[in-house]
């Protein structure tokens, strides 16, 4: 059954509730309907609740390079769950100059290294002597900088640090259970390397960081996903019985969440020993119960931020203006939007318009593909701009 957030009238979280219950308080004006930005329904009562009372609550976050899955669990219910699309790649792209894989470069990428290499030759007068050229001094040495991490990886943890603050509003999070990723070493190279000896792993950079930032919110406890006393996360996967699929893209349940799942089930839950008059026995601990809950996907969407123009420019020297949020209509770029047309209703997010004599919106899918165009006039706005999708 599933369980509805609740929140105090000063905004305080408190023990989720059943739907049936929450609706009828919203009828009776007892409380007031609201949506996060996790794409989670919650209600806030009108007047003090007459028990302050909380049960124990944990959140399971089990990161990764391109997908993170994350679950909310307490003893007897699970209350929501979400698969989180990484900017990873995205990010990559844009600050690198090329996308390599495998040694070879597969596509060119206007990044910011790029343009930054080429805005420094624009600026050069190569026609005086190397000593009489104006460069530019360097503001600091990026190369002594201590603690920095890559933006593509401080992306990622990110957007995990931004979904359970969002959670941690509206359930009284008692434990934040997230997962490390520990290196081994190569031992026919003595290099280290991730559990195949092959390099370090992005996931493992920024972890640290990220834990000291969520320790913020609630109690962080870390754990390894295998390890050897069968507490670690795939052992309680398999002991509650949830399934889990090896296609990592797939957005459902079974990728990622389930492992969020079992994180957030291991406060409940342990693989411990029984003292006996005979002899000690090992066993399962505990008791914890995986119901039906709420399942999101989560993405960031792909427009560009705002620039002062593209690089080249075009016929008679005029550069086009690039980036930005902004369009002639009551609508910016990232704003969750219906939009009509041919008789169909569709649900995204705002990407760009079109220049032409029949202007037209262009809507977008969590996934960053176009719908369709569509006239301003069939297009109904449903909520600002959140810088996330979630469906």
């Amino acid at each position: 059954m599933l369980r509805v957030p609740v929140q105090n009238p000063d905004g305080s979280p408190a023990m989720p509730t059943k739907a049936s219950r929450a609706r009828r308080w919203v009828q009776e004006g007892k409380a007031t309907a609201h949506w996060n930005d996790a794409g989670l329904y919650y209600v806030r009562l009108v007047a003090e609740s007459s028990g302050g009372h909380t049960q124990k609550i944990t959140i399971g976050c089990d990161p990764g390079k391109k997908y993170t899955g994350i679950a909310v669990q307490s003893a007897n219910f699970t209350l929501y769950t979400a698969h989180l699309v990484l900017p990873f790649d995205r990010v990559k792209e844009r600050l690198g100059s090329a996308v390599i894989k495998q040694g070879k470069i597969i596509k060119n990428v206007r990044g910011r290294a790029l343009q930054r290499r080429a805005r420094r030759g624009r600026k050069i007068n190569r026609k005086v002597p190397f000593n009489q050229r104006a460069h530019r001094q360097k503001r600091f040495d990026n190369r002594k900088r201590k603690g920095k991490l890559p933006p593509s990886i401080r992306a990622s943890r990110e957007m995990e640090i931004r979904i359970i603050t969002e959670l941690s509003k509206v359930f009284p999070i008692t434990m934040i259970v997230y997962e490390l990723v520990k290196a081994d070493v190569d031992l026919t190279s003595g290099r280290k390397g991730a559990r195949s000896g092959k390099g370090f792993s992005p996931v493992m950079v920024g972890q640290n960081w990220c834990v000291k930032q969520l320790q913020s919110i609630a109690p962080v406890k870390t754990v390894y996903g295998w390890q050897k006393n069968n507490n670690g996360t795939s052992q309680i996967r398999r002991y509650l019985r949830l399934e889990k699929i090896k296609d990592k893209k797939a957005q459902v349940q079974k990728s990622h969440a389930v492992d969020g799942i079992a994180l957030a089930a291991s406060e409940f839950v342990r693989y411990g020993v029984t003292p006996r008059k005979n002899s000690d026995t090992w066993g399962w601990k505990g008791s914890v119960n995986i119901t039906y809950c709420i399942f999101r996907v989560i993405t960031r969407p792909a427009y560009f931020r705002r620039a002062l123009h593209f690089d080249n420019a075009e016929k008679g020297g005029i550069r086009k203006r690039k980036g930005g949020t902004i369009t002639p209509f009551n609508v910016r770029y990232g704003d969750k939007v219906m939009a009509e047309k041919s008789g169909k209703t569709y649900i995204g997010w705002v990407g760009g318009f079109t220049k032409t004599k029949t202007k037209n919106i262009s809507v977008y899918d969590h996934n960053w593909k176009r719908v369709g165009q569509f006239s301003p006039k069939k297009v109904q706005l449903i909520r600002r701009s959140n810088k996330l999708c979630v469906v």
